[in-house]
This record gives structure tokens, C-alpha cells and sequence, in this order.
């Protein structure tokens, strides 16, 4: 669903001033007093939240998002009226760890429905290296024994040593756990119907609705995970290297090496000792191509680019959605993504 389509933080905040009566989450009729024509008031941090909202709340919820088209999230600071605004909310969904001043700001909210995606499934630490190799296929097998991933507790742990070095950035609550699950398909319909859920309790009126459009869109998730599995089984590499480190879920759950040139932070700067590193393993792994963002400078990836004799591209971790992005919606530019990938990578 197109970003246009959001309601802007200035009409809630107007509905607020004008003493407008904040929906209660629990019936049609109460929601019909609001000022969003019987509409559940739903706040998402950003792009990622607001797209399963959206999806999954379909005709019954307006949705606002705390973090405007083109902004990087992860350095998001709120204004007075946005904090009002999450405060009139009924529902609001967000990703702990990821936006420090919104985590504040809902603590603070008192809202009754608040869903930390971050708990609806693992949270793993990623570095600036994460190879699928290692253990991309226990954890698939893993996760196919138990749907909602209970049996890979154990592994997790290990993961959580293997990859707790080389984290540029300090995200979640448990030692930098990389945040960036909705790059992973199988990660974010597993959140994706725990959103489902929780919106069908909130609004019990439409709770068939929302069951219906969690199910179209965990279904679509599902093409879009077999579509990556098709497209990157074969290919001349395993590595990509990118500015940043967003993409650890995604390497891990196709076989694949995410070489970051600086962590997870996207604004970080890298040392020449990892620059230097970055350009042997360019070599010797044969990767072709330096990713970089919709939202964050190229300066870093074309620097490199040039140095090393590598081509540049673009892989959206999918923050934001701008005019600037290959594709309108969460799965059209997962799709340019994945082709971006294939062409990289030497996808047979």
C-alpha cells in the first residue's frame, strides 16, 4: 500500500484541539464517536510497522506514522505533537530498540494496545559478517519443525555468540540484537499474524476481517520467501557487501554472507583497517557489487567502489518508502531487491 494513502500527524493532532472523543478499541459503536469515521486511530513507528498495519487492518484503521517518508528511522526525534498523537491513539504498533525516542514516547502514552513487534518473534545479534552457511539450514529445518519458532531457542543462543561481535550499533535490549526482522519474509509473517491477533482483540467487531487480511498477506509473504529461496539457490558468490548492516536475517535465512562495510548503524563510519578488510574479501570471494540505500549517502559505497574496482547498487532495507524506491509498496521492493541481489550474485 502506497505511503500517499497515510493520514498526516497534523489531522490527528487538529482531531486532538478540537476535543474530538479518542476511540476506545473495543466495539464499532464506540469507535463511530471518533474523529476518524468509526476508524480504529492506529499509530506505527515506521514504514515496516505502518505496511502490516495497513495490510492487515485494511478498511478499519487510519493509520499515522511517527516517521515521515524519506527519514531515516534510527536516529527519529519526536515533536510535541506526535507525542500527542500516540497518546490519542488506540493501537499502536512499533519495534523496540530500533527508535529510542519512540520507545519512550509509548512508554509514556499510556495507550492499552501497544504491540512491541520485537516480541512477536527471535531477535538474533548480527555483526558486520552474517553467513548463512553456518547455520541457514538447521535454522530453516528449525523452523519448519515449529511454526512459531519455539524449538530454536537453543540455536538462537548460539547465534547470539557467533554474531555478537563486529556490531557497530547498540539495538534491543539484549546485547545489540539486530532489529531489521522484517527483511527476513518468514520473520515478518511471523509477526505478521501476531499483529493480526492482536488487532482482532482490540477491535473484536472486525475480527474476521482482520483474520482474513492476515492470512492474504502471510500467504503473499510465503511467495515472496519462495521466490527468494528459487532465485538465490544457485549463484557465482555468497557474498554481498553493503553500507549497511541490515540485511544479517535475510543472509542467514537464504545462505548467503552480508559483508558490511561499516555495522548496523548506517551512518557509521568505517575504519581503513575494515575498509582494507572489506577489499581482500571482495577479491577473494569474488563479489561484484557495493549496496547501498535510498536513505543514507552513497558516498561510502562509490568510495570503495571506486578503490576496489567493484560496481555500486542499490538494496533497500526498506525503512521508508520515497519516489526514490524501486517499488510502491514492502513487497515491490523486496521483489527489485531480490533481483538486485541475483544480478550481484550471478544467479544461474
Amino acid at each position: 500500500m502506497n505511503v500517499r494513502r497515510l493520514i498526516p500527524t497534523t489531522a490527528v493532532a487538529g482531531a486532538v484541539a478540537l476535543g474530538l472523543t479518542a476511540l476506545s478499541a473495543c466495539s464499532t459503536s464506540d469507535a463511530a464517536d471518533g474523529g476518524d469515521g468509526g476508524k480504529l486511530k492506529v499509530t506505527a513507528s515506521f514504514y515496516p510497522m505502518q505496511f502490516l498495519a495497513e495490510e492487515i487492518g485494511g478498511e478499519h484503521v487510519a493509520v499515522t506514522s511517527l516517521t515521515k517518508p524519506g527519514v531515516e528511522p534510527h536516529d527519529l526525534e519526536l515533536n510535541p505533537r506526535q507525542i500527542g498523537s500516540i497518546s490519542e491513539s488506540d493501537y499502536v504498533l512499533y519495534l523496540k530498540g530500533i527508535q529510542p525516542a519512540v520507545d519512550d514516547a509509548i512508554a509514556q502514552s499510556g495507550v492499552k494496545n501497544t504491540v512491541d513487534a520485537a516480541t512477536l518473534t527471535t531477535l538474533e545479534n548480527h555483526g558486520s559478517e552474517v553467513s548463512g552457511h553456518e547455520h541457514g539450514e538447521e535454522e530453516h529445518a528449525d523452523e519448519h519443525a515449529d511454526e512459531h519458532g519455539h524449538e530454536e531457542e537453543a540455536h538462537k543462543e548460539e547465534a547470539h555468540e557467533e554474531h555478537s561481535e563486529g556490531d557497530g550499533h547498540n539495538h534491543g535490549e539484549e546485547g545489540g540484537a539486530d532489529p531489521h526482522i522484517w527483511l527476513d519474509p518468514v520473520k515478518y509473517a511471523e509477526v505478521a499474524k501476531g499483529v493480526g491477533k492482536s488487532l482482532e482483540k482490540a477491535d473484536p467487531d472486525h475480527a474476521a476481517d482482520y483474520k482474513k487480511n492476515t492470512d492474504a498477506l502471510v500467504s503473499q509473504l510465503g511467495e515472496l520467501n519462495t521466490a527468494y529461496e528459487t532465485g538465490l539457490k544457485n549463484t557465482s558468490t555468497k557474498t554481498f557487501i553493503t553500507t549497511h548492516s541490515a540485511f544479517g536475517y535475510l543472509a542467514e535465512r537464504y545462505g548467503l554472507t552480508q559483508q558490511g562495510i561499516a555495522g548496523i548503524d548506517p551512518e557509521a563510519e568505517p575504519s581503513p583497517a575494515r575498509i582494507q578488510e572489506i577489499h581482500t574479501i571482495a577479491e577473494k570471494e569474488k563479489a561484484t557489487t557495493v549496496f547501498f540505500e535510498t536513505l543514507a549517502s552513497d558516498k561510502t559505497a562509490k568510495t570503495l567502489a571506486k578503490d576496489t574496482g567493484l560496481k555500486t547498487g542499490v538494496l533497500d532495507p526498506l525503512e521508508g518508502i520515497t519516489d526514490k524506491s524501486q517499488g510502491a509498496d514492502y513487497i515491490e521492493v523486496m521483489e527489485s531487491n531480490l533481483a538486485a541481489l541475483r544480478k550481484a550474485l550471478g544467479a544461474k
